[in-house]
Formats: structure tokens, C-alpha cells, sequence
């Protein structure tokens, strides 16, 4: 039978059928349990069509917020509930409660949150995101709330793993005021802080760690006045193992005081039995996109992050660390290619290229070939989406290694472009990236006058220090770019190809001069 036959069909069942009882209809539809996954199941496109026109409409009236309240409750496995008066929903879990007050025609007047045991409390997050009629981020935070509870156990076990978020939030917040004047400002926070830029977690939205922000993002912020460039963050949240794996977690504040120790790192209280508990969750740093971090990052990570005080327990395995799970090994700078390009293009390119032009102002036009070495273990790497750890001490160490790594992907993302084709037939430099160790790579390219090739050694040596060697023919002339000139310029830009334009000027100003 044909759509429009189908159509036609419907149409003559229901036009002598009032509104109302096919809306009840579907209503009933709605409610009526599915047997399996609407993925699953195609035979059962309603929900999925409700979902659509749910999506499409902008609901204004309270019908028609009510509806898309109770429709968003279920895709997100939570129950809704409508007041009495009709003017209130209450989606509500076995942990936690939100509640979502309207007036007569529609308009979102208050959202509160109330975790087990607590009193509600206003939500400005979640009443921003109703109001500007953002569903999508208003389900992602109640699917982030439900997430908090995912921990094997009965309702006193998932309240427990909940208080230990809460204990950690307390100390990373400690730390982050460690030191902290009152003039300093976002940048010099994300950059030099103990724990980067810190956003403690309100209703619904949770604590953020901002760690690395390049200068490109600085000055992008500088010059639209008002505005504020997100650099490289991390979620800071609760995840649950299964029920035989357990990890010792404060249930309490460790840090000792306000005050860091004697050797310049916070004090911090013995995790006893007193303090901490036995639970089958761990603390993760989720970072929104995947990072691509060396095997040597990897490793130190899970050196910082191996589990503190931990006890033997017979019934179930107590472990000695919490592994980063789900790696798969690559060359690191393929990674990185394919990090960038997945950042910086819309469609879907070839993740393969390894040729990108890059276009800078004033200069002929870049050619960089970017050699992503081998999967020798020194060169190899992953994608990390999460950090999992179970102290808060280890946290700025965490955050050091990040910021160290971040830096290296930025430098070689800096020489890697959407287009991977020359489109007309200008003027090229070529130069070839070459990675020598974990943190540190050559940019080969020919000398601007004699037929021999140049070198520059890139070592990045922190976030905050990088160290370039230039490397000539002894009897080819100098190009009048020291080491420390090119260090400096690259600490400034964090772009490759910012400073081979700078060599390349300097090298022209000598060769006018001769």
C-alpha cells in the first residue's frame, strides 16, 4: 500500500472522531510500555515520531510544556509527575527531584533541585535552559544528575557516592583558592593554577576544571570584548564499577587547612576508615572532547593517580589503581591530525591526509607534511576521554601533565588545516614536521638561499617553557634568528607556522642587506 493510500485511510477513520479522543489516543500510545528498545524496534515509530514533532514544535502554551517535560522525563528514564493545580512538574528519580513551577500561560517562573536528604534548592541553570526553550541541555543535565547515581548498591550505597563527590568538591575548591589574590585573572588561573580555573558545580550543571587556554584563544577573547573563549576543560563527577571492585573514597574533606605544606603542596589528612569508605565508584576528570596524550602521559598519569591508603578486603578486590580503560594505540600525531580536523571541519574529511596548506598574512603560502612517526612505543599514544582517580591529592599533578600535553597538540594542530589541496598555483614553502621524541619535533624546510635544508628543534619542555633549536650548514649564512628569538616567539604565538614566517622575514631582511 502506498503513503498516500495509508494517509488517505487515516484521515477517513478519524475525521468523524472528535480532537480530543484521538488525542487521548495517543497519549495512551505514549504511556504504553515498550518490550524492547525503540531502536530496536521498528515496528513502533510512534515514540520516535512524537519525539520529532516534540523537538520541531515550540511549545509556549502549559499544555504544551507539560507535554514536552513529560515526554524529555521519559527519554531520560525518570518519571514525571503533574501537580494538582496543574502548574507545577515534578520529574522526579529514587535520588533526587526537580521541580518546575509555570504560570497559566506556559512561562517558566522557578526550577528547583533537591538531592535525597536535601532540601530543594533554585536551579538558575536549568530555569535559563527552559526558558530559552533549550530542551537538549536541559535533558543532558538531567541525564548527567541520573548519571551521579549509576553506583552497583541500594539507595544508601548511591547517597555515599554522592557524598564523596561532595567531599572532593570541597578540597579541589580548597586547593583552587591556595595562594589566590583577588586581582588575579581567568587566564593566569587556567595557565598557573593548582588546579587551573575552577568552577565549583550549581543544580544541575557540574564542577569544570578550565586547564589550558592557547594565546590564539587569548587574543580571540581580547578582541570581542564581553565574550569568553572556552579553553581545554574537564567535568569533574562520580562514576560506578561493578559491585566486586572497590575503591576507597573520602566521605569527608581531607585537605588539612587553607595553608599548602612545607614543601609548597597541600597537607592532607590520612584517608582512614573514619574518613573514607569502601565504595564500588571512582572520581573521573571527562574531559568533552577525547585529548590524544603520549604513552609516557599515559604512564604518569597512572603513576599519580595509583589509589592511596588502600587496604586488603577479603569479600571483595580492593584495587591498587584505577586504569584508564578503553586505549587503543596509535602514532600520536595521527592522533592529533585527526583530533584537529574532527575540531576544525564541519564535513567529514579524509582523516588519513597527512598534507595540509595553511594561509597566513603577508607571507607565501605554507605547505607542511606531517610525518606521524610509527606506533614505536616513544611515539605512540591514545585517546583519553576520562581520568579516573580516587584522591584529591593527585588532581595537580593531573592537571600538570594535561596542560604539558595539551601544549605539544597544540603546536603540531597549529600546522594542520582543512584544506589539503593547493587551490591555485601561488607562491609555496614547504616544510616537513618530523616528532623526535614524546615532547618534542623538528620542522625541516629548505634554507630561503642556498639549495641545503634548515632545521628547527622544537622541545616542549612544560606548558610553559619551550626550548627551539636552529639547526644550518655551517657554511650556509645565518638566517638572524636566535634560539632564544625563536623560543620566545613561539611561547608567545604556540603556532608553528607563525614563527616559520618570522624566520623566513628575518632571513629576507639579511638577504636584502647582502
Amino acid at each position: 500500500i502506498s503513503t498516500n493510500a495509508l494517509m488517505e485511510q487515516l484521515r477517513l477513520k478519524y475525521q468523524q472522531k472528535p480532537w480530543t479522543e484521538t488525542l487521548k489516543l495517543v497519549h495512551f500510545c505514549m504511556d504504553k510500555p515498550l518490550r524492547r528498545p525503540v531502536s530496536n524496534a521498528p515496528d513502533s515509530p510512534l515514540l520516535s515520531c512524537m519525539e520529532k514533532i516534540q523537538r520541531t514544535l515550540n511549545a509556549k502554551s502549559l499544555f504544551s510544556v507539560m507535554n514536552r517535560l513529560e515526554s524529555l522525563s521519559k527519554q531520560k528514564g525518570l518519571n514525571a509527575h503533574i501537580s494538582p493545580s496543574g502548574t507545577a512538574c515534578y520529574i522526579t528519580s529514587n535520588m533526587f527531584y526537580v521541580e518546575v513551577e509555570l504560570e497559566k500561560d506556559g512561562k517558566v517562573m522557578d526550577v528547583k533541585l533537591a538531592h535525597l536528604g536535601d532540601a530543594p534548592v533554585v536551579c538558575d541553570d536549568l530555569l535559563q535552559h527552559l526558558r530559552m526553550k533549550n530542551y537538549d541541555a536541559f535533558g543532558k543535565i538531567l541525564e548527567d544528575l541520573s548519571n551521579l547515581y549509576q553506583i552497583p548498591g541500594n539507595s544508601e550505597m548511591k547517597a555515599k557516592g554522592y557524598l564523596a563527590l561532595q567531599a572532593l568538591e570541597k578540597d579541589l575548591y580548597s586547593m583552587y583558592l591556595l595562594g589566590r589574590t583577588q586581582d588575579v585573572n581567568r587566564v593566569t588561573e587556567v595557565l598557573h593554577g593548582k588546579v587551573g580555573h575552577l568552577v565549583p558545580r550549581t543544580g544541575g550543571t557540574p564542577m569544570n576544571i578550565e586547564f589550558y587556554i592557547s594565546p590564539y584563544q587569548v587574543l580571540e577573547e581580547e578582541l570581542n570584548p564581553g565574550s569568553q573563549v572556552c579553553g581545554t576543560k574537564a567535568v569533574v563527577t562520580v562514576e560506578g564499577t561493578d559491585a566486586h571492585t572497590l575503591h576507597k573514597l573520602p566521605l569527608s574533606p581531607l585537605l588539612v587547612d587553607s595553608q599548602a605544606g612545607e614543601d609548597g603542596n597541600p597537607a592532607f589528612l590520612p584517608l582512614t576508615d573514619e574518613l573514607g569508605m569502601d565504595l564500588p565508584a571512582f572520581f573521573v576528570l571527562k574531559f568533552h572532547q577525547p585529548i590524544p596524550m603520549s604513552s609516557s602521559s599515559i604512564e604518569e598519569i597512572q603513576r599519580l593517580t595509583g589509589n592511596h591508603n588502600l587496604n586488603a578486603n577479603k569479600k571483595n578486590h580492593l584495587v591498587s589503581g584505577i586504569p584508564i580503560t578503553g586505549l587503543k594505540l596509535a602514532p600520536l600525531y595521527e592522533l592529533i591530525v585527526q583530533s584537529t580536523l574532527k575540531e576544525k571541519c564541519s564535513e567529514d574529511l579524509s582523516t588519513h591526509k597527512s598534507c595540509f596548506f595553511v594561509s597566513l598574512p603577508d607571507c607565501p603560502k605554507h605547505c607542511y607534511f606531517i610525518n606521524k612517526g610509527s606506533e614505536k612505543r616513544d611515539l605512540a599514544g591514545a585517546l583519553v576521554s576520562k581520568i579516573p582517580f580516587s584522591h584529591p591529592k593527585c588532581v595537580p599533578g593531573v592537571i600538570e601533565v594535561l596542560r604539558h600535553q595539551v601544549a605539544c597538540n597544540t603546536l603540531i594542530s597549529s600546522c594542520v588545516s582543512e584544506k589539503h589541496e593547493n587551490e591555485d598555483d601561488s607562491e609555496l614553502l614547504y616544510f616537513e614536521v618530523v616528532p623526535d621524541k614524546t615532547t618534542s619535533f623538528s620542522v625541516f624546510f629548505p634554507h630561503p638561499v642556498k639549495e641545503n635544508l634548515a632545521c628547527v628543534r622544537i622541545d616542549v619542555v612544560t606548558s610553559r617553557e619551550v626550548q627551539c633549536h636552529l639547526h644550518l650548514n655551517p657554511q650556509d649564512p645565518t638566517l638572524n634568528s636566535s634560539d632564544d628569538f625563536i623560543a620566545r616567539a613561539m611561547k608567545r604565538c604556540m603556532s608553528v607556522p607563525v614563527v616559520m614566517r618570522a624566520i623566513f622575514r628575518n632571513a629576507a631582511k639579511v638577504k636584502a642587506d647582502s
